[in-house]
């Protein structure tokens, strides 16, 4: 058992938090496996999965971008939560087959677990991105019966894709650039309201440009959640912090799904509750 390992795939990888998260949880439980990242080109995607099918030690892998979606025709089989995501995160070798999952759409929801276990008049979520990871945000908000406003540099595709994710929900395509200007729209009485603001786009992450939000598009009562990680306090999140708004960091997402996929990987549940402060410490976040 002790070879045991499992990784996370990507390019660039060098920034990725997944094998402190996960080698933290192996030391917490006295497993005697190893989860490392591993950097792979778009070229080299279907050679890597050919050897690791051969490698009884491989317990599987986390896949971030750009392979999400470039690695289901590279399958066995897909999860139906992942097929309909239309995106991948996790690998598991299961009785020799390759099978794809998707945590990002349980680890996204999983901070928000209490505010969604209310019941409300109205559910309404201004969703800013139409990449890989909205794709994850948009099919978890349906399920909540939350009607979304996904807003994208190109109003088109954001329409496209909220019609194939939810083709009966009445939900509405923006374009981005509407959220950056101030707006004097009066919202109505937010009682019994759940509104919240999502930023699934790469804007604001380290090396990339800010994303250009006014506060003025969010109603009063409005919770913000950043799934950038890197930095953990983006513009976004002290932007709504010093507007009095309620805020969700990135590494909450990180640790929900990764906890889904550990699971799989390894076969235990990963120490969670006040482990996730001294992971959060050992993360230096």
């Amino acid at each position: 058992m002790t070879g045991m390992y499992a990784e996370v795939i990507g390019d660039p990888i060098v920034q990725s938090k997944s094998p402190a998260i996960h080698s933290f949880w192996l030391e917490q439980l006295g497993l005697g496996g190893s989860y490392r990242a591993t950097y792979v080109a778009a070229p080299d995607l279907a050679a890597f999965l050919a050897a690791r099918r051969g490698d009884h030690d491989w317990r599987g892998c986390n896949v971030t971008m750009p392979h999400k979606q470039a690695v289901i025709p590279l399958l066995d089989r897909l999860d139906p939560l992942a097929a309909k995501v239309g995106a991948v995160n996790t690998i598991v070798p299961e009785h020799g087959a390759l099978v794809g999952y998707n945590t990002d759409v349980p680890g996204f929801l999983e901070p928000l677990g209490p505010l969604l276990d209310q019941t409300h008049l109205f559910r309404m979520a201004r969703v800013l991105g139409t990449g890989g990871a909205a794709r994850a945000v948009v099919t978890a908000l349906a399920g909540t019966g939350a009607v979304i406003v996904l807003a994208g540099r190109d109003p088109g595709k954001a329409r496209a894709l909220l019609d194939e994710l939810d083709p009966g929900g009445e939900h509405h395509a923006a374009d981005l650039a509407h959220f950056a200007a101030l707006t004097d729209f009066a919202f109505d009485d937010r009682a019994g309201c759940f509104d919240l603001v999502v930023n699934a786009t790469s804007l604001g992450m380290t090396g990339h440009a800010p994303l250009a939000f006014d506060m003025s598009h969010a109603p009063p009562g409005s919770v913000f959640y950043d799934i950038v990680t890197s930095p953990l306090e983006t513009a976004l999140l002290r932007d709504a912090r010093a507007a009095g708004f309620a805020t969700i960091d990135g590494l909450a997402m990180l640790i929900g799904q990764a906890d889904h996929a550990f699971r799989r990987f390894f076969g235990a549940q990963p120490p969670r509750g006040p482990a996730d402060l001294a992971l959060r410490q050992r993360l230096g976040a």
